[in-house]
This record gives C-alpha cells, sequence and structure tokens, in this order.
C-alpha cells in the first residue's frame, strides 16, 4: 500500500509539475532576502517573481538593494530600470516633552495603533508622536530608536535602508521618506499640525503656525502652504537654508548643516 500510494503521489507530482523560470531563482539571490515589504510585494521571492513576469521593470524597486544589485537584476531580464535617488526615513514631529504640555495620562495598551484611535494622546498636540515605538518594532534594519529624553523615534541615516517598513506603522502619518542628500544633510518642517495658527502653538511651542514666511523667502518654489501647513518639497529643495531663519516657531530642523557664522557688525 505504501509503494502504491508514493507512486500515485509521483504520478500527480510529474503531471501537475510547473515548470519554473530559471531567472526568478538568480534574481532572487541579488535580492537582500530582508523581506521587508518596502516593494510592495510580500517578500524577496514574490518581488523575483514580478520582475521577471513584468515586461517594463521601471516602476518596480527594491529600496533595500544598492544600485549596483539593482543593475545586475536588469542584465540578469535584459531590461532597463531606471536608477532612483536613495530615501531616508523622517520624523516630523519636534513635540518633546519641553514642547508639548501633558495634558493627560494613557493607561492602556502600549500601541500607537490603539492608543491613536482612542484619544488624542497625553500631550496637546493631536497630530504629534504617540512615542510608544510601534515604528520602532516594524523596522528590521535597526535603523530607527526611541530617545528617552526627547520620546521622539529617531532614524539612524546610515542604517535606513528607505524600505518604508516605518512609514506605514505610523498611524499619525509623522514618518516620511525623503530624498538622502551628501553628508546626510536635510531640512523638513517637522510638524504635521493642520491647526490654525494660535491653536497648533498653544498645543505645541514648535508647531508650524501657517505664517508664510518661509514660503516668501525661498526662491525654488521648494515651499508650499496648505491648510495651514508649509511642506517642503525635497526635490526642489536646494539646502539655501534661507527659509530656517524666518520661521518664527523654530518648526523648520536643519540637519548636519555647519553652525553659521554670525556677520560681525562694522564698527562705526
Amino acid at each position: 500500500m505504501g509503494t502504491a500510494a508514493a507512486l500515485i503521489l509521483f504520478l500527480v507530482a510529474r503531471k501537475f509539475h510547473v515548470e519554473e523560470d530559471p531567472r526568478i531563482e538568480q534574481v532572487e539571490n541579488e535580492l537582500p532576502s530582508a523581506n521587508c515589504g518596502g516593494c510592495g510585494y510580500p517578500g524577496c521571492r514574490a518581488f523575483a517573481e514580478a520582475l521577471v513576469k513584468s515586461d517594463d521593470i521601471s516602476d518596480l524597486n527594491c529600496p533595500v538593494s544598492d544600485s549596483e544589485s539593482m543593475a545586475k537584476i536588469a542584465s540578469i531580464l535584459g531590461k532597463e530600470m531606471a536608477e532612483r535617488d536613495p530615501v531616508v526615513a523622517v520624523v516630523r514631529c519636534n513635540g518633546t516633552p519641553g514642547h508639548r504640555t501633558r495634558t493627560s495620562i494613557y493607561n492602556g495598551a502600549e500601541s500607537c495603533t490603539i492608543a491613536s484611535s482612542l484619544y488624542t494622546g497625553e500631550r496637546g498636540c493631536p497630530h504629534g508622536c504617540l512615542g510608544m515605538g510601534e515604528c520602532v518594532e516594524a523596522c528590521n534594519f535597526d535603523a530607527i530608536h526611541m530617545n528617552p529624553d526627547t520620546m521622539l523615534p529617531e532614524v539612524t541615516d546610515d542604517m535606513c535602508t528607505g524600505c518604508n517598513a516605518c512609514v506605514l506603522a505610523c498611524p499619525r502619518d509623522i514618518i516620511e521618506l525623503r530624498k538622502k542628500n551628501k553628508k546626510e544633510r536635510k531640512i523638513y518642517i517637522a510638524c504635521i499640525n493642520e491647526e490654525k495658527g494660535g491653536v497648533a502653538r498653544k498645543n505645541c511651542r514648535v508647531a508650524c503656525i501657517g505664517c508664510g514666511k518661509c514660503v516668501k523667502v525661498c526662491k525654488f518654489d521648494a515651499i508650499t502652504l496648505e491648510n495651514n501647513l508649509a511642506y517642503i518639497d525635497a526635490e526642489k529643495c536646494k539646502l539655501c537654508r534661507k527659509c530656517a531663519p524666518e520661521c518664527p516657531t523654530d518648526a523648520i530642523l536643519e540637519i548636519n548643516f555647519p553652525v553659521k557664522k554670525k556677520v560681525k557688525e562694522e564698527v562705526q
């Protein structure tokens, strides 16, 4: 009976056997095996299959792989793949305990998603970081950690692969992927509060109040103002640093720039 069952299974396997394109395994070997889902597919194997089956792979990209690996994949498939600028995760909230007054105490599940669905948070701003580290748990690359002093997540640029996992994990949408500039320099508005100026400032001392001063001073049309909130487009921004000094609430952060030298007043 065992022999007969084995023979039947063998015949069934031969009848329904599906030949697999050998390039799928070749492509998968070039991928990082992170299975982070940053490509939009459930794992590297599924992404490799999508690359092999797609006629146009220009819109497909693995954020964890470097340009050399993606070039090898394109060579294996005999297809063209567009080069993409590397990106890094940025936390658009600067609501530290010193900037946001505590208004309540949360006593529930340590989950940003659950807490966000129940109330606005322990501190005034209803849009700010809840500080429970769901983004940290989502990162497979040890690139984001909670700062115990600021109670905010911090990204280590060298470790960040731009996989988008932390972006998807944050229920407040305060994390976004931005273009990675030379020397890890970046300028962005660390606020997503769309409340009117007075209310936003009351809830957080460094909130954007929608005054528009940064918009007026930008010569590259990189800053827009919508729903009481300014936003800097990383693709258009030239890092000229004209906007930050204009912000009355210090909502614009300049990261990894040298300290500006103060102009000495001429002695008359």
